[in-house]
C-alpha cells in the first residue's frame, strides 16, 4: 500500500477498522436475532416432533430465514475489512484457516437456513427439516464459527492488535462452540456476543488519535 508523507495515517487504517466495526455489529445483532426467532419457532428436542407450527412460529421462523442471508453478507465484509486490515502481515497458515472457516460458515448457516425454510411449506410438523437445521447450525457452522475464532485471535495476538483478556476470550468462545456446540442450547449465542464484542473494540481503537 503506497504511504503518504511522514506524520499521516493512510486512508484504508482509518476506514478498514471503521468498516469491520460496523460490519461486525450488523451480523451480530442480525444472526442473534435470527438463532433466537429460530429456536423460538422451531423447538428442538423431541418435545416438539408431534406439535404443528401455529401461526406466531411461521412467522418467527419466516423472519429469522429472511434475516440470515443479510447476516452473511455482513460477516463476509467483516472478514474482507479485517483481512484488509492486517494486509501483508498476516500469517498465511492461520489466514487460510480464517478465510476457509468463515466461507464453509456462511455457506452452512445458508444451508441451515434453507432447511428451516422447508418447514414452513407445510402446515403439519416436519422434523427432518428441523432436524437438519440445528444439526447444520449446531454441528457444522458452529464448528466452523469455533475456528474462525480461533484464527482472529492468533491473528490479533500475534499482530499485537488484541489485548491480552480478548484474546484469550476468543480462545474460551472458540472451545464453547467446539466442544458443546451441538449439545447445549443456546450455545451459539457466544458467538454473535464475541462477534459484538470484538466490532466495538475495533471501533474504540479505531477511533483513538495516532
Amino acid at each position: 500500500m503506497r504511504q503518504g508523507p511522514p506524520g499521516t495515517i493512510p486512508a484504508q487504517s482509518l476506514s478498514t477498522p471503521r468498516a469491520a466495526g460496523v460490519a461486525g455489529i450488523v451480523f451480530a445483532l442480525l444472526l442473534a436475532t435470527a438463532i433466537v426467532l429460530a429456536r423460538t419457532g422451531l423447538p428442538a428436542g423431541a418435545g416438539g416432533d408431534d406439535i404443528a407450527i401455529t401461526s406466531g412460529q411461521r412467522s418467527a421462523v419466516t423472519t429469522a430465514v429472511e434475516l440470515v442471508p443479510f447476516a452473511g453478507i455482513a460477516f463476509l465484509w467483516f472478514m474482507g475489512a479485517l483481512r484488509a486490515h492486517t494486509g501483508d502481515s498476516e500469517d498465511r497458515f492461520v489466514a487460510t484457516a480464517f478465510l476457509g472457516s468463515g466461507l464453509v460458515f456462511v455457506a452452512s448457516l445458508f444451508g441451515a437456513a434453507a432447511a428451516a425454510g422447508t418447514v414452513l411449506e407445510t402446515t403439519q410438523p416436519q422434523d427432518f427439516g428441523r432436524h437438519f437445521a440445528y444439526t447444520l447450525l449446531t454441528t457444522y457452522a458452529m464448528r466452523m464459527a469455533a475456528v474462525f475464532v480461533f484464527a482472529t485471535s492468533t491473528m490479533g495476538r500475534k499482530l499485537g492488535v488484541f489485548p491480552r483478556p480478548l484474546t484469550l476470550l476468543g480462545y474460551a468462545v472458540g472451545l464453547v462452540l467446539l466442544v458443546f456446540g451441538s449439545t447445549l442450547p443456546w450455545s451459539e449465542m457466544v458467538f454473535p456476543a464475541w462477534s459484538l464484542l470484538v466490532s466495538v473494540y475495533i471501533l474504540r481503537v479505531g477511533r483513538r488519535p495516532a
